[in-house]
Parts: C-alpha cells; sequence; structure tokens
C-alpha cells in the first residue's frame, strides 16, 4: 500500500471574520452590509447602536403590535425569535432592493419592515433572549450584526 497524504480543506475564509473562523452565516451578514445600504437602514441601525450602548436596554422593550405583525405576514416573514440565520439575510437583501424601488409603496413597507426588525431585536436584546425558543432560530445574531456593521457608531471594542 502506498502512503496517501490526505489533505485538509479548510471552509473559505471571509475577509470579514476572524482568522480562527471558517466562513459563516453571519460573515454573510457582514457581507449584505459592505454592498450599498439605504440611508433608512443607516439611520435604523444609528438609532439602535447608539440606544445599546447609552441604555443597554435595561428597559423592558415593547412587543411589536398587531398592526406591524400583519405587516411581517404580507410579506410572509416570520417574527425575529422564529426567523433563521439564512432567512434574516435574504429579508435583508429584500429590504435592502425594496428601499431603493421606484414604487413608493414599496419603500415605506420595507423601511417600515426593518424599523419593526428593530424593534424585536430590541425586545429580544432586553429580555436577555428568553424569548428565543430555540437555538435554531437566532436570526436576531444576524440582524444585530448587520446594525452593527453599518452603523457609524459602531466599535468592536464596545
Amino acid at each position: 500500500m502506498v502512503g496517501k497524504k490526505i489533505e485538509t480543506v479548510n471552509p473559505v475564509q471571509s475577509t470579514l471574520s476572524r482568522e480562527d473562523d471558517s466562513f459563516t452565516a453571519l460573515s454573510t451578514s457582514a457581507l449584505l452590509a459592505r454592498s450599498s445600504v439605504p440611508y433608512s437602514h443607516r439611520r435604523v441601525a444609528d438609532n439602535y447602536v447608539i440606544i445599546k450602548r447609552v441604555y443597554r436596554f435595561q428597559a423592558v422593550q415593547a412587543r411589536i403590535t398587531n398592526q406591524e405583525l400583519q405587516l411581517l405576514k404580507k410579506y410572509d416573514f416570520n417574527t425575529l425569535e422564529f426567523s433563521t440565520i439564512k432567512q434574516i439575510n435574504d429579508e435583508l437583501s429584500y429590504l435592502k432592493k425594496w428601499s431603493t424601488s421606484a414604487n413608493e409603496n414599496l419603500r415605506r413597507d420595507a423601511d417600515m419592515l426593518l424599523q419593526i426588525r428593530c424593534k424585536e431585536l430590541k425586545y429580544i436584546v432586553a429580555s436577555r433572549y428568553s424569548t428565543v425558543s430555540n437555538e435554531i432560530y437566532n436570526g436576531y445574531k444576524a440582524l444585530e450584526r448587520y446594525f452593527e456593521e453599518i452603523s457609524k457608531f459602531y466599535s468592536p471594542i464596545c
């Protein structure tokens, strides 16, 4: 028998990940943030990051209303606590496209959907992630990563 050298293949590494990380779904959130981002997304992200730094979400945040839930259902979106990273990454790419659409109603809905997502994320963080029922549904991590990447107020040290 001839001894074969077994070659290990490492997954592709993202330039936005740490050296010891392989390419992950959260890296996709960072990549989404690197492409052109609508101003409305930056505004929501800046608001989220500032509130997180100043208040640390010590106060309980309100849950989404029935009207907001109906808007999510209109576009076939799950609530954030029942969304996977892949679902949120797909939604973010849709919302980015829709925010620059020529259709004014679609633009308005896209901006409202992002604000709803931000409100849901604030609630999840304020409740110390206790509303997350399963480790599969960790789309909130992708949304938080997206906000951090596009905000001008975020620094990885904080």
